[in-house]
């Protein structure tokens, strides 16, 4: 085992002039920076995702936060403008070529937007750290069930859990595997079918998910079915996930309560719903959308990496 750092000074210079753009470009648009706590007494509701769980010397038991989201909504409910984050998260079992348990997210939120506005700011944000402003002359747009259809033959809204393994190509170890979680399926059909179609040049943005794959966005006004949440990748890799935010508290607690069901059925921590978010939403949370971005995969891209591990000062070591 090396004592080495996992990437070389040179990197570090790249990472240090990118965030010095990233934090230029919410300068210039008056998007305050804001400190968010590393830990908290809530853990995420999502079912996808498994947070990190620390016990004090009390033996209470708090998180590692995989997002900053919950802290910044707190801070738009009482009146904060519209503001940026820049820090670490933690995430369980994720390492890789894509993903560490330790990372950078830089995460924002704007008040009054609509999709299209938050999409185009996104675009424009990872064009400019990357300093490749020709990005966003070349967008490619697609709705989510199109993109399904066009390139995994598919239609998410009717397709069964046999429909979506056939599509797999699936053996009978992953059908055993996932079973008949159809928000698995259909993310792995997103990675392995649609995603990996995506010009290797240029950005792709996804938008409007089923409702079902986006618990914390608002239903989009023309179909409830869907939601507006929206997705933007460099190839296929996966850079922003944003939403147009819910701050109907009734439903975000429907939703959380839905999520924390799929957490038990699956055998996920049976994590508390977020009182500490529910109450924000409740005193007020303004509309609003936001956005977050994987720091580190805008650093592979710049640096012409295609490993993670090569970009962080420090890799997770199994």
């Amino acid at each position: 085992m090396s004592w080495r750092p996992s990437s070389g000074a040179s990197v570090a210079q790249k990472r240090a002039s990118m965030l010095e753009h990233a934090r230029a470009f919410f300068k210039s648009r008056s998007v305050l920076e804001v400190d968010t706590p590393a830990l908290g007494r809530y853990a995420v509701s999502d079912p996808q995702i498994e947070g990190h769980r620390v016990r004090t010397g009390t033996g209470r038991e708090l998180y590692l936060q995989t997002s900053p989201e919950s802290f910044m909504k707190r801070l738009l409910a009482d009146g904060y403008p519209d503001i940026y984050a820049i820090c670490r998260v933690f995430r369980d079992g994720e390492a890789g070529r894509l993903h560490q348990p330790e990372f950078t997210m830089v995460e924002w939120y704007r008040q009054g937007y609509e999709l299209d506005a938050i999409v185009a700011e996104t675009v424009a944000f990872i064009a400019d750290v990357l300093g490749r402003p020709e990005l966003q002359n070349a967008v490619e747009d697609y709705d989510y069930h199109d993109a399904m259809k066009r390139f995994a033959g598919i239609a998410p809204s009717t397709a069964t859990i046999d429909d979506l393994a056939d599509a797999s190509s699936a053996d009978s170890h992953l059908r055993e595997t996932l079973g008949d979680d159809t928000e698995a399926w259909l993310d792995l059909l997103l990675s392995t079918r649609v995603a990996e179609t995506f010009a290797a040049d240029r950005l792709t943005v996804l938008r409007h998910y089923p409702v079902e794959q986006a618990a914390l966005a608002r239903t989009c006004p023309a179909d409830p079915s869907l939601a507006d949440r929206f997705e933007v990748f460099y190839g296929c890799t996966e850079l922003a996930n944003g939403y147009v935010e819910l701050i109907d508290v009734a439903e975000q607690q429907r939703r959380i309560q839905t999520d924390l069901q799929k957490r038990r059925t699956s055998g996920r921590h049976d994590n508390a719903a977020d009182e500490h978010l529910l109450g924000a939403l409740e005193a007020g949370l303004p509309e609003c959308a936001g956005v977050a971005v994987g720091f580190e995969r805008l650093l592979m891209i710049a640096t012409g990496n295609d490993d993670i591990r090569d970009v962080v000062t420090f890799a997770f070591e199994e």
